[in-house]
């Protein structure tokens, strides 16, 4: 959506990855790739990254943008601070970075950084325009079903990319009724009101589902045994099959809801785990 021309709602989870100077160590699968980017931007820089350290609480390949959150978290630590390139323009590098890689958008990288809620209109070429900002209320929390199988989402963008050049009228179908699934749950946020928000979670997946294929058997088992068990409206998180689902409840149920959710998955989806989540703070 955020280069399809849609409205999108992103919540920047704090299921952080995160990213340390280290005195000593290796580097990533990125350091070496980024490093090279950046010296092309700041001659001055050595020949070589610094070590670095990174935790993440995010399951991976989940569609949860664990991979985006690295990159990102790799160029604000890679940019020296006395250097005085914007943290806009260290959000944008990363964009470029990962496009040239998977040639998708960057609502991710913006989200990520902004923290919170965030509206995006999407746009065919950078990073989409922000619509609006908003805290998650207060009383409310994420939960992620992790399905323990892995996406690959660069396939899946080439096949979109390629239905949007060949004007692909399901493609627009898909456009236009997941626009109208981001506005209803970007007025469900503004409102509070967790049913709105829920009907509008469960419109999303639904043209995800129907028009992209962005879920797998699996992935629906889990909705249904979710809704079944603890009245439960999961979404899918993202492209590429596989991957994790999301849903918002009231704070107060999470205890009652993680425990009956864990039990109705033990036995029949053992790989699946049960997070929950709560807004992230924007990057500093």
């Amino acid at each position: 959506m955020d280069w399809l021309g849609g409205r999108s709602v992103c919540v920047a989870l704090d299921l952080c990855t995160t990213v340390e100077l280290a005195e000593s160590g290796g580097n990533t699968e990125w350091s070496a790739e980024i490093w090279t980017f950046l010296k092309e931007r700041i001659p001055a820089l050595p020949p070589e990254p610094p070590p670095v350290r990174v935790t993440s609480r995010a399951p991976l390949a989940s569609g949860l943008s664990s991979s985006t959150a690295l990159i990102l978290g790799l160029f604000a630590v890679f940019v020296p601070a006395a250097s005085g390139i914007s943290r806009d323009q260290v959000i944008q590098w990363a964009y470029e970075f990962e496009f040239a890689i998977c040639n998708g958008g960057g609502m991710d990288h913006l989200a990520i950084a902004l923290g919170g809620v965030t509206l995006f209109h999407g746009r065919p070429a950078g990073l989409p325009e922000v619509g609006g900002r908003i805290g998650l209320p207060a009383e409310w929390s994420v939960v992620v079903i992790d399905s323990g199988t892995p996406k690959s989402t660069p396939d899946h963008i080439r096949s979109v990319r390629a239905q949007c050049a060949a004007g692909d009228p399901v493609l627009a179908e898909y456009l236009a009724r997941s626009d109208d699934a981001s506005g209803v749950v970007w007025k469900g946020i503004q409102e509070e009101d967790l049913e709105m928000v829920s009907t509008g979670m469960a419109a999303a997946h639904e043209a995800m589902r129907d028009c992209q294929q962005m879920s797998t058997p699996l992935l629906e088992q889990l909705r249904v045994r979710a809704y079944q068990t603890a009245g439960m409206t999961l979404k899918v998180s993202g492209a590429g099959g596989g991957g994790a689902l999301v849903g918002v409840c009231a704070t107060a149920d999470v205890p009652a809801l993680t425990s009956a959710l864990r039990a109705a998955y033990q036995q029949s989806y053992p790989g699946v785990q049960v997070l929950v989540a709560a807004p992230a703070p924007s990057l500093s």
